[in-house]
């Protein structure tokens, strides 16, 4: 374990208590606009407010947005504020899951569990997982079944089985159409503006509405806007104006909130298929973890309003979510769950007269 990376971020550390013989655990939802960690006390059962030492957040730790060094850095930052702000060292933390996004495969998850036992002590206990599983442990209290729709700047569905299966729908990222997140409605927005000036689509009311919020003088000067700063979270940011400009009765900005809304449910739709999640005759129920800012009521319309109704259409046993708990709370929780499981099950086979929590 180092006591300093990447300059001083552990610097404070000497000052911090080890912390009880209980220890903590840490829980980290990692977006392409922000990372947030929470600490947790190890011990439980966990009483109910949930008793959060500490809170922490950070920019985007998404490395195929900012590159593997950033996220890293991000990552490491709140870990290490949640755990100055709680008054802990990292020698009492006791489990970290670690749920980010960007996290699509085997190797993504070992790169970060093998920079992440660089940083603590050999004790800790690791779960790397995409940001959709916090996300869906936040409504489900950490028990990971159901599926969760994230649609933020980026959009992915994602999905658990009890006995532990799981899959996923989109979520590749903008190149591979993420199309019904932030970044793919802005983008069809600003593309719209570009083609009605071309004389390829159809006149918008989007036109007027992007170039005054940006303050640009026409829709030539939307490229260089554009290009300068490519950042997903900064298209992204342009959704509010086109749900404003779709509820003003434009029909080009109510024609893309449409077909974002079709682009999610259908996400849902074969996550759920392939899970079986809805049962053998499609009624069964089962929890539909909504989050996002992308799913937010607004005035007239509710895209997440709008995809529930088309999904229950189909499986008409889903039950929607709307987490009351954050993204990194869940993650936390999934932190304190898989931590308490694998230490019952040592318990178990060391001394079978020894209660498991549940």
């Amino acid at each position: 374990m180092k006591r300093f990376r990447n300059g001083e971020i552990w610097g404070l550390e000497a000052q911090a208590p080890t912390g009880p013989a209980d220890g903590v655990v840490l829980g980290v939802d990692g977006g392409t606009t922000s990372t947030v960690c929470v600490c947790l006390p190890a011990a439980g059962p966990l009483p109910d407010p949930l008793p959060i030492l500490s809170r922490a957040v950070g920019g985007c730790s998404n490395h195929n947005s900012v590159g593997e060094n950033a996220a890293r850095e991000t990552l490491e930052e709140v870990m290490a504020q949640a755990l100055s702000k709680a008054c802990y060292s990292r020698k009492a933390v006791r489990a970290v899951c670690l749920a980010v996004s960007g996290v699509n495969h085997p190797t993504d998850q070992q790169r970060i569990l093998d920079w992440l036992r660089d940083i603590f002590p050999n004790s800790v206990k690791f779960y790397v997982e995409n940001d959709a599983v916090a996300a869906l442990a936040s409504g489900t209290m950490g028990k990971l079944h159901g599926c969760v729709l994230i649609a933020g700047t980026g959009t992915i569905a994602y999905g658990f089985t009890e006995d532990g299966k799981e899959a996923r729908a989109a979520g590749a990222g903008p190149v591979l159409g993420d199309w019904g997140s932030g970044y793919g409605i802005a983008a069809q927005a600003l593309t719209a503006v570009i083609r009605a000036h071309d004389g390829r689509g159809p006149q918008t009311k989007l036109t007027k509405s992007i170039l005054d919020m940006l303050e640009l003088p026409s829709p030539d000067e939307l490229i260089g806007w554009t290009y300068a700063d490519p950042s997903w979270a900064r298209i992204a940011a342009l959704v509010p104006i086109v749900v404003s400009t779709a509820e003003d009765g434009d029909e080009v900005a109510n024609r893309i909130l449409y077909d974002s809304v079709q682009e999610l449910a259908d996400s849902i739709i074969a996550v759920v298929r392939r899970l079986r999640l809805c049962g053998e005759d499609g009624k069964e129920a089962f929890p539909l973890v909504m989050v996002g800012g992308v799913l937010e009521a607004n005035k007239r319309w509710d895209i997440g309003k709008e995809v529930v109704n088309c999904v229950s259409k189909i499986f008409p046993g889903a039950l929607p979510i709307r987490p009351k708990l954050e993204p990194a709370v869940g993650a936390a929780l999934v932190a304190w769950n898989r931590s308490m499981r694998e230490l019952n099950d040592v318990r178990e086979g060391d001394s079978p007269q020894i209660s498991v929590l549940q």
